[in-house]
């Protein structure tokens, strides 16, 4: 099921990605000029969370989802919604409809230390062993803010923002970032971070968008 979700984002000065996707992301027609990372689709009607961080270089260049329609990979034009550096969280959104999406753990169940779970990134979601919550996750309540919680998975480029996701395919938070230990010039894997905003406030960003967007167009754009 996981599987099934993986999307990427990809930033770029290229107006299109058609040529690379459909050479099966040959390198030597990949942009050169490409930044980007892992994206979460959280709705029926294309909306996507991502990190913060993978927008970096957003400035003056496009944004793309590469996301699967019918069994194929397709790259479609986003528009960035929403950002917040401070929460390493940004909401896009494609013009298209994303069936196969994840819906939150309930808000009101805790998350102890020790869930199970996995990751859904580009880089090695395909190939990471399942792990654990490394730091638990209350309750939401009406003024919670981002919370930030830790995974015993290792993450690595290319998988900030995608999913980490619980035993039973429900979304649990966005991966951030991997912390390691560097004594003596080694380095050994501590644990990686992910990233689990206030999903009421998030949906009334998403509703207020889509009222805009509604408005400005006659329909949703």
């Amino acid at each position: 099921m996981v599987m099934q979700r993986v999307a990427a984002v990809i930033v770029t000065n290229q107006q299109s990605l058609h040529h690379w996707v459909n050479r099966g992301f040959s390198t030597s027609q990949s942009p050169g000029d490409a930044d980007g990372g892992s994206a979460t689709p959280i709705s029926p009607d294309g909306y996507f969370l991502t990190a913060d961080h993978v927008l970096a270089s957003v400035s003056g260049r496009n944004v793309f989802v590469i996301y699967g329609r019918r069994g194929n990979l397709v790259p479609t034009r986003a528009r960035v919604v929403w950002r917040s550096e401070a929460s390493d969280l940004a909401l896009l959104h494609i013009a298209e409809p994303t069936p196969n999406y994840y819906r939150w753990t309930p808000t009101q169940r805790w998350l102890p230390i020790g869930t199970p779970v996995i990751h859904g990134g580009i880089a090695t979601g395909s190939n990471s062993a399942p792990g654990k919550l490394g730091s638990s996750i209350p309750p939401q309540h009406s003024f919670t803010g981002n919370r930030t919680f830790k995974i015993d998975i290792p993450l690595q480029p290319g998988d900030s923002g995608g999913p980490v996701v619980d035993a039973y395919g429900a979304l649990v938070g966005i991966n951030s970032a991997v912390e390691f230990l560097v004594p003596m010039e080694t380095a050994f894997f501590v644990d990686s971070e992910g990233n689990r905003p206030n999903t009421v406030k998030l949906e009334a960003i998403i509703q207020e968008d889509r009222a805009r967007n509604i408005g400005a167009s006659g329909g949703v754009e």
